[in-house]
């Protein structure tokens, strides 16, 4: 129904609409049942672990997060500007937190007046602070990870060519550690918007099952990786890169 884009329309069910989201800001992940799951539910653990980064830790990289998560895989996400930048009321009215700025404290300061419930939900906001809530506490910021938990990740799937540059520029100044690991770094390339990241983020689950396969990840990753995009691109026009670096 078209009625539900009208503002007038959303500011009527406010009451109903700040009770929900209230509702449903900080709750955690449905729990399971007590004791061990049967042999039915188990799923293999993931043999590598992925990062996930986009520039503010909300869209993106929170998409692949969690397609990724829920097929069991390990992965962390993050982002790499230097500030957590969302869509204002204007282009030149971003509302920017910082790093570590709790997803629902996010939530709560778009939501401060009926006005802004109505305009954020509208543009998708607040649910994506919804989301980054029920997933994990507060966006990260790539370069700020230590190295100890840098060098875990075995692949680091960046959504955007600047932000895949920013990865491999800030691997190549960490001191390397002793292990001196390969780390593959990935570009997906995605526009900043929920439906494009939705898009990729069924892309990105798609390599990383391949990868998970691989029995020598460092020597066929790099003919995998161009396999790969040979056969999106023919039915989406995506550009793939790939470089590993070591620390």
């Amino acid at each position: 129904d078209d009625s539900w884009y009208d503002t007038n329309y959303l500011l009527d069910r406010l009451p109903i609409l700040i009770r929900f989201y209230t509702n449903m800001v900080g709750l955690h992940r449905p729990s399971t049942p007590p004791g061990m799951p049967p042999p039915s539910a188990r799923r293999r653990s993931s043999k590598l672990s992925f990062g996930v980064v986009c520039s503010s830790n909300i869209n993106r990289s929170m998409e692949a997060h969690v397609r990724l998560q829920n097929a069991g895989m390990r992965v962390e996400s993050y982002g790499t500007g230097t500030q957590v930048r969302l869509p204002g009321k204007s282009a030149m009215e971003p509302r920017i937190f910082k790093f570590g700025t709790p997803y629902a404290d996010m939530y709560n300061s778009l939501s401060e007046t009926p006005e802004d419930v109505a305009f954020f939900m509208h543009n998708g906001v607040l649910q994506l602070c919804q989301r980054g809530a029920s997933v994990k506490v507060a966006p990260k910021r790539w370069q700020d990870t230590p190295t100890i938990d840098v060098q875990n990740y075995d692949v680091v799937i960046a959504f955007e060519e600047r932000i895949y540059d920013a990865v491999i520029d800030d691997l190549q100044c960490r001191e390397p550690t002793e292990e001196f690991k390969a780390i593959h770094v990935i570009c997906l390339d995605t526009k900043d918007n929920p439906h494009e990241a939705q898009l990729q983020g069924t892309v990105a689950l798609e390599l990383c099952w391949l990868l998970e396969q691989t029995e020598d990840l460092d020597s066929e990753a790099p003919e995998l990786v161009e396999e790969f995009q040979e056969q999106q691109m023919t039915h989406t026009q995506i550009k793939v890169l790939h470089q590993i670096c070591y620390l």
